[in-house]
């Protein structure tokens, strides 16, 4: 894919975001991912089968569910030519990342945790983000969390996307957010999805898996700036293998090396308590403005791929 539409995905991206005025009327793409794959779990994923049955039905399911996606952006991909065709997959491709969104639902964060000495809007701003339990979680728990979702996210959400559309183009684009929906929505360990969305729980572990460590190159170059760099590259290879997720634990454990924080430890969900590893050296308690720099550097991050996309334009002519 060109590097210049590649940087103009970005951009527009990082300016408008999710347009909500757009998408209470027509269907997000993703939205629309969710759905069909959806249609189909509730259709093949039986309780009365066998695991081996349901392991082979949802990797089939997978399969043809990528399979139309990826097709559909082949079609989109060249029936658009020209400069008005890249106009159009510079605005396709900008509501396939998720910068925007994941900088603003941080900083509502940051913002109810700066503005309200009431914890209960902090609260609710960052359940929006996290799958754990947030009623109960103090101050320092609030910022972790936070801090955890946007390392992680960063690199699903905006690295990894960034990642294959450039590699791929926009059926590489697609493709990726098809699987990493599908990973969202059926990739968990309950009793309904352990087997049926066991190809997809893997197949999202391969794609994330340069992308994830990318990420965490990434972020430790930005916490030059904190005079953290390589604090947060020793953290990373040394404390990411400790995560549950292959993945995961790279952009989480090179932001805590960058912060100077711990991330990571117990997390509730439910009544089920997870005892996560912790993540880096530095201090336990979380500050809002380990939060805000927590910001600065995933910005940073931002910043440096638009920069490298442009540079590869100009050296590309």
């Amino acid at each position: 894919m060109s590097a210049l539409v590649v940087a103009g995905a970005m951009t527009l991206d990082a300016l408008t975001g999710d347009p909500r005025s757009l998408y209470v009327r027509i269907p997000h793409p993703v939205t629309l991912m969710g759905r069909t794959l959806g249609a189909v779990e509730r259709r093949l994923n039986r309780n009365g089968d066998t695991d081996g049955r349901r392991r082979a039905l949802g990797a089939g399911a997978l399969a043809v569910y990528l399979a139309g996606w990826t097709g559909i952006a082949v079609v989109i991909e060249r029936a658009l030519s020209g400069p008005l065709g890249a106009l159009g997959l510079i605005a396709l491709a900008s509501t396939l990342l998720a910068g925007r969104d994941l900088f603003d639902h941080v900083g509502a964060v940051a913002k109810a945790l700066d503005r309200e000495r009431d914890l209960a809007a902090a609260r609710a701003a960052v359940a929006r983000i996290v799958g754990r339990e947030t009623a109960t979680l103090d101050r320092p728990g609030i910022v972790r969390a936070a801090i955890e979702s946007l390392a992680e996210n960063l690199s699903d959400g905006f690295v990894a996307p960034v990642f294959w559309f450039a590699l791929g183009g926009l059926p590489g684009l697609v493709a990726y957010k098809a699987l990493n929906t599908a990973d969202s929505l059926i990739g968990h360990l309950n009793d309904r999805h352990r087997h049926f969305g066991w190809a997809a729980a893997r197949l999202d572990d391969l794609a994330n898996w340069v992308p994830a460590r990318i990420t965490a190159a990434l972020l430790a170059s930005a916490a030059v700036v904190e005079g953290r760099g390589m604090d947060a590259w020793r953290t990373a290879r040394r404390d990411a293998r400790r995560h549950l997720s292959p993945n995961a634990g790279w952009p989480e454990a090179a932001m805590a090396g960058g912060l100077d924080i711990r991330l990571g430890g117990p997390r509730r969900y439910g009544e089920r308590i997870v005892e996560g590893a912790w993540f880096g050296d530095g201090r336990d308690a979380a500050e809002h403005g380990d939060l805000v720099r927590a910001m600065r550097i995933a910005r940073r991050v931002w910043i440096a791929l638009v920069a490298g996309a442009l540079a590869a334009a100009v050296a590309t002519g």
